[in-house]
């Protein structure tokens, strides 16, 4: 026990400066990691459904779509390239539904759904990341790298998982979705939104580009969406009868395991966002 708490500590504080350092650093850095972290998720997610045997897709390709898809999305907000770039995910996709035609795979339908899912789910919502860093000045018509906006977005996420561990490890009783996830409580779901909104306030005082509430605004919506999203990675564990989704992360499990709530709480984020303009 004592090792294993240990070893979730390393890793814990290892991916938190690695995340952290490679958003503040650069738009280089943050490009790389998320390139990075697309590919693996991806692939992550391709192994744990063809494991199952009741549906086969092809890892390397929906990776390398996953890792191209946020590299497109990266150059169309830097301007750095027109929708011209989306043409060969496009193409990309058309190929992932015609190779079907002849591989005579026995679920072909299975294959299809799997493969747009591991774009839709894993890939979309990463390469969404872009669309928060990446803000157009009309004024100046130049692109500037915000790191402050997708990093608020994590910083939400861990601090509403580990308010909701701590209040309810303390307090809670009553069960929030016990069908999908027994241990997680009303209580420690309120605390951990409590902590998230909290820092929301710190962000706005640091950081003014965005009044407090809409700060607090986007803490709530990433609490709300992170929790369904949560809970939606554990109700596909559940189906597909696994704990973790990986190994990548000694005493963490994968990638899905730690990017589980991001999944859903990034396009919310870009939702709401982009009401906000059009509410001014």
């Amino acid at each position: 026990m004592k090792n294993n708490f240990i070893q979730r500590a390393i890793t814990g504080a290892l991916f938190v400066a690695v995340l952290v350092g490679c958003i503040l650093y650069s738009p280089l850095s943050f490009g790389i990691l998320f390139t990075i972290i697309s590919a693996l998720s991806v692939h992550e997610f391709a192994h744990l459904i063809n494991k199952q045997g009741e549906a086969l897709i092809n890892r390397t390709i929906t990776a390398l779509g996953g890792a191209y898809l946020f590299l497109a999305i990266m150059g169309f907000c830097t301007a750095a390239t027109d929708a011209r770039v989306f043409l060969p995910y496009l193409g990309l996709l058309l190929y992932l539904m015609i190779t079907e035609l002849y591989l005579k795979k026995k679920n072909p339908v299975g294959n299809w759904a799997y493969s747009m899912l591991s774009q839709l789910y894993v890939a979309l919502p990463f390469a969404l990341l872009n669309v928060l860093a990446f803000q157009n000045s009309p004024e100046t018509s130049s692109v500037t790298y915000n790191p402050i906006l997708p990093l608020s977005i994590f910083v939400f996420i861990w601090l509403s998982d580990t308010g909701a561990y701590c209040v309810g490890s303390l307090i809670g009783k009553h069960r929030l979705f016990e069908r999908i996830s027994p241990k997680k409580s009303w209580e420690g779901s309120i605390g951990g939104a409590v902590f998230s909104i909290a820092s929301s306030f710190v962000f706005a005082h640091y950081f003014p580009f965005m009044p407090v509430w809409q700060w607090a605004g986007l803490a709530v919506v990433v609490v709300i969406f992170g929790t369904w999203g949560d809970l939606t990675e554990s109700l596909m564990k559940r189906q597909l009868g696994i704990k973790d989704s990986g190994t990548i992360l000694p005493g963490h499990g994968g990638m899905l395991d730690r990017f589980d709530s991001a999944l859903m709480a990034i396009p919310a984020a870009v939702v709401y966002l982009y009401l906000l303009t059009m509410i001014k």
